[in-house]
């Protein structure tokens, strides 16, 4: 198969080593963790899955999934954190849980296999039922449950926006199957409006954390001219020139996962220029394995935290590679939402709590 590069930066053998990165750390169970020895969580766990699938390595990324549906709670939940053989953290966190419905949609759009989407499906269809039960009657999703049953009090912008593209694959899958899902339909609507609109009390406060900036747009919810407008209105907080995208809009820490989810929100826009250098500065992260070191403290160049590698930021590099080449026939998931189910306009439906 054809592996994605990106001239003058990375070849396809570069990206080649930076899966092999990430598998050569999987665990015989299927679980992948951030680095040898420390925990996984369900979305990163994905997120790593969906790149070592781009480079070919189709039984490394079953293993992983099939790890997530041997391990999923009776309620279609996992837990936020995993050690081998035991459970870290045990929050229902409702991102995480949802983003095994992008990870499935993800190895079908590569490989075709109907097979694999059937199996999969009652995975999908119990964590997006969980999901979709912390979601609110203005549309924004809460962030998680204890494992009584207890939600969260709030929902987070970052979190909501990712589920908002989440369920979309999961209609995709859905659609694929032969199954109606019109309340999804209408919750994702719902949500994407909510996540447009942002009114007071929505969601938690995080405005210092770059993902609350730029996931609105990488989740499809804002587009077009309104979605330039908004990269614009915080650029200069978070982007580092010739650096990349801080954490934190307040510390010189630049993080090769978010400059690389950046970037593809600037391509959803029609920045390809901008997205190519952006791919450019994340570099400086690579080791000489492949893999890639999670962040950089400027000006002293200090590797953060204390030397940490992690697989979900070579995860990031490969698919951000993958959507700008536009290499293979999933590399227009994350960049490309025309390709997904639409999104119903609901501006006329959504009742305001505060009336109440």
């Amino acid at each position: 198969m054809q592996l994605p590069e990106v001239p003058g930066i990375l070849t396809a053998s570069d990206i080649e080593r930076t899966a092999r990165s990430i598998a050569d750390w999987q665990l015989p169970n299927g679980m992948i963790p951030w680095f040898p020895g420390g925990h996984a969580d369900p979305w990163n766990h994905v997120e790593a899955a969906m790149a070592i699938d781009l480079a070919g390595l189709r039984t490394e990324a079953e293993r992983a999934y099939q790890w997530l549906a041997d391990i999923q709670r009776p309620d279609g939940s996992w837990h936020q954190y995993y050690l081998e053989d035991s459970v870290e953290q045990d929050k229902l966190d409702a991102n995480v849980i949802a983003y095994i419905a992008t990870g499935v949609w993800h190895h079908y759009l590569l490989t075709e296999d109907s097979g694999f989407l059937e199996a999969m499906w009652p995975t999908v269809q119990a964590a997006v039922e969980f999901v979709l039960d912390l979601q609110q009657p203005r549309g924004e999703i809460l962030w998680a449950r204890h494992t009584d049953g207890t939600p969260w009090s709030f929902a987070l912008l970052t979190g909501s926006s990712s589920i908002c593209h989440s369920l979309r694959c999961a209609v995709a899958v859905a659609t694929e199957l032969g199954h109606d899902r019109p309340d999804w339909e209408l919750s994702i609507g719902q949500l994407a409006h909510v996540i447009r609109t942002r009114p007071d009390g929505a969601f938690a406060p995080k405005h210092r954390w770059a993902m609350d900036w730029y996931y609105p747009v990488l989740s499809g919810a804002l587009t077009g001219e309104e979605a330039r407008e908004h990269l614009k209105a915080r650029e200069a907080t978070f982007v580092m020139d010739g650096k990349g995208v801080r954490c934190v809009s307040d510390r010189p820490w630049v993080t090769a996962a978010e400059t690389c989810e950046c970037l593809m929100a600037y391509l959803l826009v029609g920045e390809t220029e901008m997205a190519l250098e952006m791919f450019r500065w994340a570099q400086v992260l690579r080791d000489d394995d492949g893999s890639y070191f999670t962040g950089i403290v400027y000006p002293q160049m200090d590797h953060f935290p204390n030397g940490e590698r992690s697989t979900y930021t070579a995860a990031a590099v490969i698919l951000a590679a993958d959507a700008i080449s536009r290499t293979s026939a999933a590399s227009g998931l994350l960049v490309d939402h025309s390709e997904l189910p639409s999104i119903i306009d609901v501006r006329a439906d959504v009742p305001d709590p505060s009336l109440d």
